[in-house]
């Protein structure tokens, strides 16, 4: 079971780290987006955080 956990975690700090690439490399965002990405990061780390507890226990 903790491969699976690890594999979820590695995929997800991927993601994670996709949507701050794609922020980070435009000078042209808008509020709407920022908040869009603003989002997305919330769910991934949400779903980190109960992942790493989940691994933990």
């Amino acid at each position: 079971m903790e491969d699976k956990i690890e594999v979820t975690i590695a995929y997800y700090t991927k993601k994670g780290q996709d949507i701050l690439d794609a922020v980070n490399s435009r000078n042209d965002l808008t509020a709407d987006e920022l908040i869009h990405y603003g989002e997305e990061m919330a769910i991934i780390e949400y779903k980190l955080t109960a992942l790493e507890v989940a691994n933990e226990n």
